[in-house]
């Protein structure tokens, strides 16, 4: 009788823990197939932006120098002066969020566009603009992302080390590369370092959670 019950017991024992594990797995698997569909269509997007952007460019340049040529003989009869007006470019969309230009990380296989806005639903679906100048303007520009254990956003900058590459694409087309000079950890209340001398250049802040979660990790970059 005390054998039987404690059979049952260990019967028991042993589907919860089945059912546990299988829970588990289940979990980990769902959390890495979203870190899949996350990650390919960050690429996909950043693919297609930077060949858009390139090939509107050359259109650009195209239209430009025969429009100049026009001008310029239009200024030669009326002897006037003529001045171009600049080409109107929509800010690109990536899942309901205006898009400032992308983030190409090679050392960890990062590529993502950043967007307009830090939001609660935008980080969780991108890198995002905190606080700064503008990608590739003069000045630091603070990009923030999530930690997130199935390797997403910036979740492995962790591995990057100083003297490794950023490169970062704005809505102009251009490409800006930026190479790593500091790394350090710092409260997530820190932000002493956001406003800095960069002596005229570019630069580029990254900030994400430590894997604890309790401190924020701070990546300085400098554009070459």
């Amino acid at each position: 009788m005390f054998e039987s019950k404690y059979s049952k017991v260990l019967t028991i024992i042993l589907v919860i823990v089945i059912v546990a594990i299988l829970g588990l797995l289940g979990f980990l698997a769902y959390d890495y197939y979203q870190k899949y569909i996350t990650t390919n269509d960050a690429e996909d997007f950043v693919n297609n932006f930077e060949s858009d952007v390139a090939s509107r460019e050359d259109n650009d340049n195209d239209d430009n120098d025969g429009n100049n040529e026009a001008l310029d003989q239009l200024q030669n009869m009326t002897g006037g002066t003529n001045q171009s007006a600049s080409s109107q470019k929509t800010r690109p969309q990536y899942k309901g969020f205006g898009v400032l230009g992308t983030m190409t990380i090679p050392k960890i296989n990062l590529k993502y566009p950043i967007l307009e806005k830090m939001t609660k639903t935008s980080i969780e679906r991108s890198i995002a603009f905190l606080w700064g100048v503008g990608v590739n303007q003069p000045g630091n520009t603070v990009i923030v992302g999530h930690n997130y254990r199935n390797g997403a956003f910036f979740s492995n900058n962790k591995k990057l080390n100083i003297g490794d590459k950023i490169y970062i694409t704005d809505n102009d087309g251009k490409q800006v590369t930026y190479t790593i000079y500091n790394k350090f950890e710092t409260t997530d209340t820190d932000t002493s370092f956001y406003q800095r001398d960069t002596a005229g250049k570019a630069e580029v802040t990254l900030s994400t959670c430590t894997d604890s979660g309790k401190e924020r990790l701070i990546i300085l970059a400098r554009a070459d």
